[in-house]
């Protein structure tokens, strides 16, 4: 188990360094999951109309999952508090759920809405509307082959609307995302 503790645009103190290992490393050790990496980013927005500036990220590495969680406070103490509490409800939540897919042998299975698209789409004044928009920040991660079913773990672990994944068996990109009236979406690319 490993914790590495970064300060984004702020110095981390040994105080508060200390802090957020013990804090993030005995939420680790509660479950204890094995191998297990962490790495912590403190940082302040400098928003004044903000009321809980300080902000705790929190991302843990293990076999193949993400573990992401990011809370804001008053204080860098208490947003480490509550992160803390987070990321022990979000190992219990990983640990239940791949046990629970490994001890079942055939579960249930997503249901897949195939989109349709319709003539009424204007696809010029969509991309007009869109070009005022404009990149914020981008993330570069690894397209791992997974099930449906692990897609399904990853996308309540990370806390996140959608998930994009190369599907093991096809190895054709799907993306899963949540569905506003409940339950889960898939988008699957057309096999050629």
């Amino acid at each position: 188990m490993s914790i590495t503790v970064t300060g984004r645009r702020m110095p981390v103190t040994d105080a508060l360094r200390d802090y957020a290992e013990e804090k993030i490393g005995n939420a680790m050790k509660v479950m204890d999951i094995d191998p297990l990496v962490a790495e912590v980013v403190l940082y302040v927005e400098k928003n004044p109309a903000n009321p809980r500036p300080a902000v705790c990220e929190a991302t843990l590495y293990t076999k193949g999952h993400i573990v992401r969680v990011e809370e804001s406070e008053e204080d860098m103490y208490a947003a480490i508090d509550v992160a803390a509490a987070k990321v022990v409800r979000q190992l219990r939540k990983y640990k239940t759920k791949v046990l629970d897919r490994k001890q079942r042998s055939e579960g249930e299975s997503i249901r897949v809405i195939e989109p349709t698209m319709g003539n009424d789409l204007d696809v010029h004044s969509l991309m007009d509307e869109l070009s005022g928009d404009e990149i914020v920040r981008v993330k570069e991660i690894d397209f791992k082959p997974l099930t449906q079913e692990e897609a399904l773990v990853q996308i309540d672990l990370l806390g996140h609307d959608f998930f994009a994944y190369t599907d093991r068996d096809t190895n054709l990109v799907n993306v899963l995302y949540r569905r506003d009236d409940g339950g889960y979406g898939l988008l699957k690319q057309k096999e050629e």
